[in-house]
């Protein structure tokens, strides 16, 4: 685990600032690394998924011996290590060739895990698609197509749904401007079958273009740009109960209550009403000065009115 050192300079205050929890979060970091044997084509897979959420993403280039659903403290220590709530690893075995496994982390702490197979003959390059390219750090529409995205109760393809929407998702922003909405991510699913084998995936990249039709508003055609992959879904990992819950909490982003008695007025400044009680003035503590003694005659007539038990009092 990395060491809690307490911030020396500004510098590193305000780093461990912007790791601190907000109400609205920083866009997802995706860290992209690979296992000891990796094949080339879960290579060239890591690369496109980086090139296409580039600037918001890392990618490790050496090995690790890393064994995910057995052991994912690596994947914790590599998260916290470079900011990074997700990760993709990819792997190649003969029991279990061309893998990409997909962690979603809470806290630095795994929170749950997606393993899908990638299918080698029909995986295609973005290199291999002879289009135009889409400008750096611009976020996608998506589409999901197929019946099992819209099951009530949490299966590997909401899970794929959720993880694929929180990689591509990005800088939240109110405002959108047409000329960022250049291509489109497409994940479709077969129809299940009637067997127990679970329906295959499929991820597809577009590119938008608009062209004149002779009217107001312009007509809009989509190119395939790559990549081209085809998943199975494998191994899952579930989020526990409590750290699903604690992930899901939402902060409280209503109105700042109104102080009582506190307004501000036009230049900004900030004006305060103080409220207190009745005040006599005669218990008012003054300075004794010649020209503020009271007259004697004044003290003999208010002395008249009082009892004889009462004392005079020298002034």
């Amino acid at each position: 685990m990395l060491r809690q050192i307490k911030p020396r300079s500004a510098r590193s205050k305000r780093a461990l600032e912007k790791r601190a929890p907000k109400n609205v979060e920083n866009p997802k970091t995706i860290l992209f690394l690979r296992g000891t044997s990796c094949s080339q084509i879960v290579q060239d897979a890591l690369t496109d998924l980086y090139e296409l959420r580039r600037p918001l993403s890392k990618k490790f280039t050496k090995k690790n011996d890393i064994h995910p659903f057995e052991s994912a403290a690596s994947l914790e220590f590599f998260a916290e290590k470079n900011d990074s709530s997700m990760l993709c690893f990819g792997s190649s075995s003969k029991k279990r060739p061309h893998t990409l496994t997909f962690v979603r982390t809470f806290n630095y702490k795994t929170l749950d895990m997606l393993e899908l197979n990638l299918n080698p003959e029909s995986f295609r390059r973005i290199t291999q698609f002879k289009t135009r390219k889409f400008a750096i750090g611009l976020r996608p529409m998506m589409v999901f197509s197929g019946t099992a995205f819209e099951s009530p109760v949490n299966n590997e393809y909401t899970m794929f749904k959720s993880m694929i929407t929180d990689m591509f998702k990005g800088e939240t922003s109110d405002k959108i401007d047409v000329e960022g909405l250049q291509y489109i991510v497409s994940v479709s699913a077969d129809e299940p079958a009637g067997d127990d084998s679970k329906p295959a995936l499929h991820l597809r990249v577009y590119l938008i273009s608009t062209k004149r039709s002779g009217q107001k508003l312009p007509r809009v055609e989509v190119e395939e740009m790559g990549p081209r992959m085809d998943f199975h879904v494998g191994r899952v990992t579930e989020p526990e109960e409590a750290a699903w819950k604690e992930a899901l909490k939402k902060p409280k982003m209503g109105e700042e209550r109104t102080k009582k008695n506190v307004t501000v007025d036009l230049m900004g400044d900030k004006i305060g009403r103080i409220h207190l009680g009745k005040q006599d003035l005669a218990e008012l503590q003054t300075r004794k000065m010649k020209g503020l003694k009271r007259n004697k005659a004044l003290e003999e007539d208010a002395d008249d009115g009082t009892t004889d038990t009462t004392k005079r009092q020298k002034v």
